[in-house]
Protein backbone atom coordinates (compact mmCIF):
# COMPACT_ATOMS: atom_id res chain seq x y z
CA UNK A 1 0.00 0.00 0.00
CA UNK A 2 1.32 2.91 -1.16
CA UNK A 3 1.35 6.10 1.21
CA UNK A 4 -1.45 8.21 0.10
CA UNK A 5 -3.32 4.83 0.10
CA UNK A 6 -3.00 4.15 3.70
CA UNK A 7 -5.03 7.41 4.79
CA UNK A 8 -8.93 7.94 5.22
CA UNK A 9 -9.44 10.90 4.38
CA UNK A 10 -12.95 12.57 6.27
CA UNK A 11 -14.33 16.36 5.69
CA UNK A 12 -11.59 17.19 8.22
CA UNK A 13 -9.24 14.15 9.44
CA UNK A 14 -7.07 12.13 7.86
CA UNK A 15 -6.44 8.72 9.94
CA UNK A 16 -3.98 5.61 8.41
CA UNK A 17 -5.37 2.67 10.90
CA UNK A 18 -3.17 0.48 12.24
CA UNK A 19 -2.52 -1.86 15.18
CA UNK A 20 0.49 -1.02 17.11
CA UNK A 21 0.40 -0.07 20.15
CA UNK A 22 1.69 3.48 18.59
CA UNK A 23 -0.54 6.76 17.66
CA UNK A 24 0.91 9.57 15.99
CA UNK A 25 -0.45 12.76 15.86
CA UNK A 26 0.41 15.87 13.34
CA UNK A 27 -2.17 18.65 14.70
CA UNK A 28 -0.35 21.21 12.63
CA UNK A 29 0.28 19.32 9.76
CA UNK A 30 -3.06 20.97 7.50
CA UNK A 31 -2.40 23.29 4.86
CA UNK A 32 -5.93 24.23 3.84
CA UNK A 33 -8.32 26.96 4.56
CA UNK A 34 -11.81 27.29 4.01
CA UNK A 35 -12.76 29.83 1.93
CA UNK A 36 -14.89 31.42 4.19
CA UNK A 37 -11.98 32.54 6.78
CA UNK A 38 -9.42 32.77 3.89
CA UNK A 39 -11.23 35.70 2.55
CA UNK A 40 -10.72 37.74 5.82
CA UNK A 41 -7.08 36.98 6.12
CA UNK A 42 -4.21 38.62 4.15
CA UNK A 43 -2.42 37.54 1.15
CA UNK A 44 0.72 36.56 3.23
CA UNK A 45 -1.40 34.48 5.87
CA UNK A 46 -3.47 32.84 3.48
CA UNK A 47 -0.22 31.18 2.29
CA UNK A 48 -0.13 29.55 6.22
CA UNK A 49 3.53 30.18 6.29
CA UNK A 50 3.72 28.72 10.20
CA UNK A 51 2.41 25.00 8.94
CA UNK A 52 4.75 22.12 10.59
CA UNK A 53 6.46 21.29 7.21
CA UNK A 54 6.32 17.98 5.58
CA UNK A 55 5.94 16.06 9.24
CA UNK A 56 3.66 13.40 7.96
CA UNK A 57 5.95 12.58 5.12
CA UNK A 58 8.77 12.75 8.21
CA UNK A 59 6.86 10.06 10.02
CA UNK A 60 5.93 8.32 6.96
CA UNK A 61 7.80 5.11 8.05
CA UNK A 62 5.51 4.17 10.80
CA UNK A 63 2.94 3.21 8.34
CA UNK A 64 5.44 0.22 8.05
CA UNK A 65 5.49 -0.36 11.45
CA UNK A 66 1.67 -0.59 12.19
CA UNK A 67 1.36 2.73 13.24
CA UNK A 68 -1.74 4.83 13.33
CA UNK A 69 -1.36 8.23 11.94
CA UNK A 70 -4.10 11.41 12.50
CA UNK A 71 -3.74 14.49 10.65
CA UNK A 72 -6.24 17.44 9.97
CA UNK A 73 -6.54 19.00 6.52
CA UNK A 74 -6.71 22.33 7.53
CA UNK A 75 -4.62 24.84 8.72
CA UNK A 76 -3.58 25.94 12.46
CA UNK A 77 -4.71 29.52 11.13
CA UNK A 78 -8.41 27.73 11.30
CA UNK A 79 -7.91 26.56 14.75
CA UNK A 80 -4.79 25.41 16.70
CA UNK A 81 -6.09 21.42 17.11
CA UNK A 82 -3.02 21.76 19.94
CA UNK A 83 -4.58 24.32 22.28
CA UNK A 84 -7.75 23.70 24.66
CA UNK A 85 -11.01 24.80 23.67
CA UNK A 86 -11.55 27.16 26.18
CA UNK A 87 -8.61 29.14 24.47
CA UNK A 88 -6.52 28.98 28.31
CA UNK A 89 -2.79 29.44 27.68
CA UNK A 90 -0.33 26.89 27.74
CA UNK A 91 2.37 29.14 28.83
CA UNK A 92 1.43 31.99 31.16
CA UNK A 93 3.34 35.04 31.25
CA UNK A 94 5.20 34.21 27.94
CA UNK A 95 4.55 34.61 24.08
CA UNK A 96 2.20 31.97 22.19
CA UNK A 97 -0.24 31.82 19.85
CA UNK A 98 -4.34 31.10 20.75
CA UNK A 99 -6.68 28.89 19.63
CA UNK A 100 -8.11 31.11 16.71
CA UNK A 101 -4.31 32.82 16.24
CA UNK A 102 -4.84 36.41 15.22
CA UNK A 103 -1.26 36.95 14.52
CA UNK A 104 1.53 35.05 12.83
CA UNK A 105 4.96 33.92 14.18
CA UNK A 106 6.42 36.53 12.97
CA UNK A 107 4.19 39.47 14.84
CA UNK A 108 2.10 40.15 11.73
CA UNK A 109 -1.57 39.91 11.39
CA UNK A 110 -2.94 37.16 10.24
CA UNK A 111 -6.78 38.77 9.30
CA UNK A 112 -7.35 41.72 7.47
CA UNK A 113 -8.32 44.84 9.96
CA UNK A 114 -11.24 44.20 11.70
CA UNK A 115 -12.16 40.73 10.26
CA UNK A 116 -10.72 39.10 13.42
CA UNK A 117 -12.55 35.87 14.02
CA UNK A 118 -15.62 36.84 16.85
CA UNK A 119 -16.51 34.39 19.69
CA UNK A 120 -19.51 32.72 17.44
CA UNK A 121 -16.93 32.19 14.65
CA UNK A 122 -14.52 30.80 17.45
CA UNK A 123 -17.42 28.48 18.45
CA UNK A 124 -18.49 27.51 14.98
CA UNK A 125 -14.61 26.41 14.66
CA UNK A 126 -14.74 24.28 18.06
CA UNK A 127 -17.52 22.53 16.45
CA UNK A 128 -16.90 22.13 12.78
CA UNK A 129 -12.84 21.29 13.21
CA UNK A 130 -11.71 21.33 16.73
CA UNK A 131 -13.84 18.36 18.14
CA UNK A 132 -13.97 15.98 14.83
CA UNK A 133 -10.01 15.90 15.36
CA UNK A 134 -9.89 15.17 19.22
CA UNK A 135 -13.17 12.61 19.19
CA UNK A 136 -10.71 10.71 16.78
CA UNK A 137 -7.96 11.08 18.40
CA UNK A 138 -9.50 9.62 21.81
CA UNK A 139 -11.82 6.91 19.91
CA UNK A 140 -8.36 6.00 18.47
CA UNK A 141 -6.53 5.95 21.61
CA UNK A 142 -9.81 3.52 23.12
CA UNK A 143 -8.82 1.44 20.04
CA UNK A 144 -5.44 0.49 20.82
CA UNK A 145 -6.07 0.33 24.12
CA UNK A 146 -8.07 -1.93 23.69
CA UNK A 147 -5.40 -3.99 22.42
CA UNK A 148 -2.11 -2.94 23.97
CA UNK A 149 -1.54 -2.55 27.69
CA UNK A 150 -0.03 0.81 27.07
CA UNK A 151 0.24 2.87 23.96
CA UNK A 152 2.74 5.56 23.01
CA UNK A 153 0.71 8.81 21.50
CA UNK A 154 3.53 10.60 19.87
CA UNK A 155 3.25 14.18 18.92
CA UNK A 156 5.06 15.39 16.13
CA UNK A 157 6.18 19.11 15.60
CA UNK A 158 8.11 21.10 13.90
CA UNK A 159 9.30 24.68 13.67
CA UNK A 160 11.61 27.34 12.24
CA UNK A 161 14.61 26.95 13.59
CA UNK A 162 14.44 31.16 15.05
CA UNK A 163 11.79 32.49 16.00
CA UNK A 164 11.88 35.41 18.22
CA UNK A 165 8.27 35.66 19.27
CA UNK A 166 9.17 31.99 20.89
CA UNK A 167 12.06 32.07 22.30
CA UNK A 168 15.77 33.63 22.17
CA UNK A 169 18.84 32.22 19.44
CA UNK A 170 18.63 29.07 18.05
CA UNK A 171 16.33 25.82 19.33
CA UNK A 172 17.88 22.97 19.07
CA UNK A 173 17.11 20.08 16.74
CA UNK A 174 14.99 18.33 18.94
CA UNK A 175 12.88 19.89 21.83
CA UNK A 176 10.90 17.00 24.01
CA UNK A 177 8.13 17.31 25.75
CA UNK A 178 6.50 15.44 28.27
CA UNK A 179 4.63 18.27 30.63
CA UNK A 180 7.65 17.87 33.13
CA UNK A 181 7.68 14.26 33.30
CA UNK A 182 4.01 14.05 33.87
CA UNK A 183 2.51 12.62 30.95
CA UNK A 184 4.33 9.22 29.82
CA UNK A 185 6.54 6.80 32.12
CA UNK A 186 10.05 8.30 33.27
CA UNK A 187 11.63 5.54 31.13
CA UNK A 188 10.08 6.00 27.85
CA UNK A 189 11.56 9.82 28.20
CA UNK A 190 14.95 8.37 29.51
CA UNK A 191 14.95 5.77 26.40
CA UNK A 192 14.22 9.24 23.84
CA UNK A 193 17.25 11.51 25.81
CA UNK A 194 19.91 8.27 25.39
CA UNK A 195 19.01 8.43 21.71
CA UNK A 196 19.60 11.83 21.23
CA UNK A 197 22.71 12.08 22.95
CA UNK A 198 24.00 8.72 21.12
CA UNK A 199 23.00 10.62 17.65
CA UNK A 200 25.14 13.77 18.53
CA UNK A 201 21.81 15.57 18.20
CA UNK A 202 21.27 19.32 20.01
CA UNK A 203 18.14 18.98 22.43
CA UNK A 204 16.66 19.82 25.21
CA UNK A 205 13.74 18.11 27.43
CA UNK A 206 11.25 20.21 28.84
CA UNK A 207 12.74 23.54 27.92
CA UNK A 208 10.05 25.84 25.95
CA UNK A 209 7.98 23.47 24.37
CA UNK A 210 7.07 21.13 27.66
CA UNK A 211 4.34 19.71 25.17
CA UNK A 212 0.71 21.40 24.44
CA UNK A 213 -2.75 20.56 24.94
CA UNK A 214 -3.00 17.08 23.32
CA UNK A 215 0.16 15.91 25.48
CA UNK A 216 -1.04 17.01 28.41
CA UNK A 217 -4.85 16.05 28.13
CA UNK A 218 -4.20 13.04 26.26
CA UNK A 219 -0.95 11.43 28.57
CA UNK A 220 -1.96 9.42 31.64
CA UNK A 221 0.57 6.80 32.10
CA UNK A 222 -1.08 5.69 34.84
CA UNK A 223 -4.01 4.44 32.39
CA UNK A 224 -1.32 3.16 29.69
CA UNK A 225 -1.29 6.49 27.60
CA UNK A 226 2.20 7.65 27.63
CA UNK A 227 2.09 10.90 25.63
CA UNK A 228 5.33 12.49 23.87
CA UNK A 229 5.80 15.52 21.98
CA UNK A 230 8.81 16.24 19.52
CA UNK A 231 9.03 19.52 18.35
CA UNK A 232 11.64 19.53 15.44
CA UNK A 233 13.72 22.35 14.47
CA UNK A 234 12.96 22.85 10.51
CA UNK A 235 16.50 23.64 10.00
CA UNK A 236 17.37 19.90 10.41
CA UNK A 237 15.10 18.30 7.62
CA UNK A 238 14.34 21.17 5.26
CA UNK A 239 16.25 24.42 3.57
CA UNK A 240 14.08 26.95 5.89
CA UNK A 241 14.42 29.62 2.61
CA UNK A 242 11.95 27.37 0.87
CA UNK A 243 10.24 24.89 3.09
CA UNK A 244 7.46 24.15 0.85
CA UNK A 245 9.71 22.06 -0.78
CA UNK A 246 10.97 18.76 0.83
CA UNK A 247 14.11 17.24 -0.47
CA UNK A 248 13.87 13.68 0.54
CA UNK A 249 17.65 13.11 0.52
CA UNK A 250 18.06 16.48 2.73
CA UNK A 251 15.17 14.88 5.41
CA UNK A 252 17.05 11.67 5.27
CA UNK A 253 19.63 12.23 8.53
CA UNK A 254 16.17 13.19 10.41
CA UNK A 255 13.75 9.99 9.75
CA UNK A 256 16.70 8.27 11.01
CA UNK A 257 16.68 10.10 14.44
CA UNK A 258 12.59 9.74 14.35
CA UNK A 259 13.06 6.17 13.90
CA UNK A 260 15.62 5.56 16.26
CA UNK A 261 13.36 7.24 18.82
CA UNK A 262 10.29 5.55 17.93
CA UNK A 263 11.70 1.93 18.34
CA UNK A 264 13.12 2.80 21.68
CA UNK A 265 9.75 3.75 22.88
CA UNK A 266 8.44 0.91 21.48
CA UNK A 267 10.75 -1.56 23.36
CA UNK A 268 10.12 0.63 26.60
CA UNK A 269 6.47 0.94 25.72
CA UNK A 270 6.98 -3.02 25.59
CA UNK A 271 8.47 -3.56 29.01
CA UNK A 272 5.71 -1.79 31.32
CA UNK A 273 3.29 -5.17 30.99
Amino acid sequence: MSFFDAWQDGETVRIARGEAPLLISLPHDGVEIPGDIANAMTDAARASPDTDWHVSSLYAFALELGATLLRPRYSRYTIDLNRPRDGQPLYPGRSETGLCPTVMFDGAPIYREGLEPSPADMSERIERYWLPYHNALAEELRRLRSLHANVVLWEGHSIISRCPMFFEGVLPDYNLGTASGASCDGTIAAAIVAQLQQRGCSHVANGRFKGGYITRHYGTPARGVHAVQMEMAQSRYLDERNPRVFDAVLAAPAVDDLKSFIAAVLREAAKLG
